[in-house]
């Protein structure tokens, strides 16, 4: 970021990215979760760029989000051949979409997350 930002420029920006990686985790439940690993490398990267500010609990809850989904996804592949597998693969797609939907309201409203 260049220096000379001013706070709101520099929120705006990061408000911007923030939204692009909302959007990367959503396509990522329709890549097998390809734009996923690149949304939380991104969120890794930026992380301390909007520390302190209320784009930080964006950024915190996209990360638990992925590390949840993505437990979830392999315990539901896992135990999907004792059929159980299938329910919770159901189940932590619908939690992964509505951490997507409040994340991005809240995100949209400009206020924290969480």
């Amino acid at each position: 970021m260049d220096a000379t930002l001013n706070v709101s420029d520099r929120e705006q920006s990061a408000k911007r990215l923030t939204t692009i990686i909302y959007a990367l985790y959503a396509g990522g439940l329709l890549t097998g979760g390809l734009t996923a690993l690149v949304a939380i490398i991104m969120n890794y990267v930026k992380r301390d760029e909007v520390r302190g500010t209320w784009l930080e609990s964006h950024v915190e809850w996209q990360i638990k989000t992925f590390w949840l989904s993505l437990a979830g996804y392999v315990i539901g592949f896992i135990t999907t051949f004792i059929l159980i597998g299938f329910v919770i693969l159901l189940i932590t797609f619908i939690w992964n979409m509505y951490r997507l939907i409040v994340g991005l309201i809240a995100l949209t409203e400009n206020r924290p997350v969480g």
